[in-house]
């Protein structure tokens, strides 16, 4: 069966029911349908949850199964008779009609509904495009109506849930601008960041939206527009609440992309979980060295956690494909490439280390995987001192997982520390980032991203995380240096301060903060058959 037809076929209990296995009455929930929630009221009282944060080597375009990991997981947990509960992101609309398709795990590995989670889910997307976009209508009518705070240079874009590469620059008539998609939006960094109503309130008037004749910033809190916006997000500000295939307790909220954005699901959805269960796995986007990287230096460090363990996720197609594979022979026996692999999982292996925190090595296996190939790679962790584990989520569901549901239990105490201090310099922590993370031997700075640092050290804003956008598919700014390039070097090329959300922007090469689709887009596979959507993963 295909992965929605595993969904339609799942026995899903009642969103009330699984309310109950976490402690959660019906009066703390808001229905939305049978099988979908929002939790009202955040409960108060100490975190009592352990945090395992799953991650994954270098990405590839045939993907890794880092939710299908995350899933079954949680899953395997839940058989083993732990309270625990899954905090996930919400899938974008860009890469469900784009080359993704859904994003919601697969096989027998999933969260349902599906179809709901992966198309509009509780709306809260739409609510935070339409707050973003309020937003910049409010800067151009302050603009047209006599600009009393003197905006020389607005800095604050417009966003929308698709992919869209003609948005990536247009002409309002008055001046050049261009979009984001909304997972890359300050208001989607903001809102997954909130950790209240009344930090929400304060997040959004911080928003830099402009720089006066003063060459000062402007804020948002100046247009007097907080409470409109918050008007927007007063639901979409509670998490949502749903369930695996096995009917785990799982919280989705908040989608941002970790290529262009932090890559973590919200901080009260964490937060939440983490009161309510005895065990939370989220996940990180992309590679370690981009979503667990901002997951550890950025939401950590802003929510004040302490992960337990870190499950870091590898294929052996990614593997080949790092040890210098094409894709298109990616299924045929290669252990030579299968080895040259094994390094790029050493440097993820080894920039985890870094932040103190146990390491669980998880093979996501997929039934092309080869019992000699597997074999190479257990005999390697072995080798290395990693702990191993093979995860059959996708095949078996919770009951594949099983293994590594046990090695993460077992792990020894976690000395999480971030790897740099807010009160380096701007400069200090981009290089820290792109060094000892990357591996890069230089950095380079344009006139332009110089410029800003400057303006933000000018503004006394310096002292905030990093967010580094880049390609998720090369340690370096270039796309097509895969496995563990050498002697490379990256160019900042522009930055962006999200002082709302609380971290500094920096682009890396070439990389768009608005998404295009691709050549063959998975839009031209979805479809409506006797009412029932087709084609979604």
């Amino acid at each position: 069966m295909t992965d929605i037809e595993i969904s339609r076929n799942s026995n899903k209990l009642k969103i009330t029911e699984i309310g109950k296995m976490i402690g959660l009455d019906s009066d703390d929930l808001e229905l939305y349908g049978d099988y979908k929630a929002k939790i009202k009221k955040v409960p108060t009282g100490d975190r009592k949850g352990k945090l395992i944060l799953v991650t994954a080597i270098s990405p590839t375009p045939m993907g890794e199964g880092k939710t299908t990991v995350s899933i079954g997981l949680g899953d395997a947990l839940h058989r083993l008779k732990k309270n625990v509960i899954l905090a996930l992101r919400e899938p974008s609309m860009g890469p469900v009609f784009g080359m993704k398709g859904g994003a919601t795990g697969g096989g027998y590995s999933q969260v349902v509904p599906m179809e709901d989670i992966n198309l509009h889910f509780t709306g809260d997307f739409h609510a935070i495009a339409a707050a973003n976009n309020l937003i910049s209508a409010a800067i151009d009518n302050h603009i047209y109506f006599g600009n009393e705070l003197g905006i020389e240079k607005v800095l604050f874009k417009r966003c929308l849930d698709v992919n869209d590469r003609s948005l990536r620059d247009v002409d309002l008539g008055t001046r050049h601008d261009s979009f984001t998609i909304t997972s890359a939006s300050e208001i989607m960094a903001l809102f997954c960041l909130a950790t209240s109503f009344e930090d929400l309130r304060k997040r959004l008037g911080n928003i830099v939206i402009g720089i006066n004749h003063e060459g000062k910033y402007v804020y948002l809190r100046d247009l007097k527009l907080e409470g409109s916006l918050l008007a927007l997000l007063k639901d979409a500000i509670k998490p949502n609440l749903v369930q695996t295939l096995e009917n785990t307790p799982c919280i989705i909220h908040g989608g941002p992309f970790a290529n262009i954005a932090h890559g973590c699901n919200s901080l009260i959805a964490t937060d939440t979980a983490l009161r309510l269960a005895d065990y939370v796995v989220t996940e990180a986007g992309f590679g370690a060295d981009l979503g667990a990287e901002k997951f550890l230096d950025i939401k950590c460090r802003l929510g004040n956690l302490n992960p337990n363990a870190i499950v870091l996720v590898a294929t052996i197609k990614a593997l080949k494909y790092h040890g210098g594979v094409k894709k298109e022979a990616i299924y045929e026996k290669n252990d030579d490439a299968l080895k040259k692999g094994f390094e790029n999982l050493d440097k993820h292996y080894q920039n985890l280390d870094q932040f103190g925190v146990p390491i669980v090595v998880c093979l996501n296996r997929f039934s092309t995987d080869t019992d000699d190939e597997i074999e190479l790679l257990r005999e390697y962790c072995q080798k290395k001192n990693y702990s191993f584990v093979v995860s059959n989520a996708y095949s078996e569901g919770g009951s594949g997982a099983i293994l590594l549901a046990e090695k993460v239990m077992s792990v020894s105490d976690s000395h999480f520390h971030p790897i740099y201090s807010l009160n380096d310099s701007i400069n200090t922590k981009i290089n820290i980032i792109c060094k000892n993370i990357y591996g890069a031997k230089e950095v380079s700075f344009t006139d332009l991203a110089n410029e800003k640092i400057k303006m933000i050290e000018n503004n006394h804003l310096s002292n905030l995380p990093i967010c580094i956008a880049k390609t998720q598919y090369s340690f370096s700014d270039d796309k097509n240096k895969v496995g563990v390039p050498k002697d490379f070097s990256v160019t900042v090329r522009d930055i962006n301060l999200y002082n709302g959300a609380g971290f500094i922007t920096v682009l890396l090469g070439d990389i768009m903060t608005m998404p295009g689709l691709s050549r063959r887009p998975n839009y031209e596979l979805i479809d409506v058959v006797d009412g029932e959507i087709i084609n979604l993963s």
